[in-house]
């Protein structure tokens, strides 16, 4: 029923600054975690950042801890990932999914929005 759109993508200079946005639309569904994922060329796909609805935690990948923000306004079912000092190694498809009651930002996320390109190059 809820399916996942993604925005903002785009070609970003190095060392710029981008907000993707993720809007929810369907049936109303208490999920336990809704975040971002990414797949980088000729690699998998990886968990960038994460915000678990049951505690209200957050979760960023290593490689984009300091510099990626992710947030939600559950009144506008959106969330957002604010990216801060983007390098070529950004340079990747990013999508926008969440788990339901039974899932975690650690687990396999059961909607998946269709990604947003995010070409990072000058």
């Amino acid at each position: 029923q809820v399916q996942l759109v993604e925005s903002g993508g785009g070609l970003v200079q190095p060392g710029g600054s981008l907000r993707l946005s993720c809007a929810a639309s369907g049936s109303t569904v208490d999920y336990r975690a809704i975040g971002w994922f990414r797949q980088a060329p000729g690699k998998e796909r990886e968990r960038v950042s994460c915000i678990s609805s049951s505690d209200g935690s957050t979760y960023y990948a290593d490689s984009v801890k300091g510099r990626f923000t992710i947030s939600r306004d559950n009144a506008k079912k959106m969330v957002y990932l604010q990216m801060f000092s983007l390098n070529p190694e950004a340079t990747a498809v990013y999508y926008c999914a969440a788990a339901g009651l039974l899932g975690s930002c650690h687990g396999d996320p059961e909607v998946w929005g269709q990604g947003t390109l995010v070409p990072v190059s000058s």
